[in-house]
């Protein structure tokens, strides 16, 4: 089990900020892949994975990184600011 967050427009897209997802997904895109079959309020927010960013367990990651031993995937835009 792992709790997947959901920031900024993510959230408003999906409906929640938070969920835990039972997955055999073996990388972050399997991941993606898994909730995108599942409903299109998740297609349609994954739609462009470049304008995403990833953390496993707080630390940035990429789309292809291993989910073994993860306990936490957060997905959010990316941050600007000055």
């Amino acid at each position: 089990m792992i709790n997947v967050l959901y920031f900024a427009w993510l959230r408003e897209r999906i409906g929640v900020a938070s969920e835990q997802v039972e997955t055999q997904a073996k990388t972050v895109a399997d991941l993606v892949a898994e909730l995108c079959a599942r409903d299109e309020r998740y297609a349609v927010a994954f739609e462009d994975l470049g304008a995403l960013r990833v953390a496993l367990d707080q630390d940035l990651a990429e789309f292809d990184a291993p989910l073994a031993g993860v306990r936490e995937v957060a997905f959010f835009p990316p941050m600007t600011g000055g």
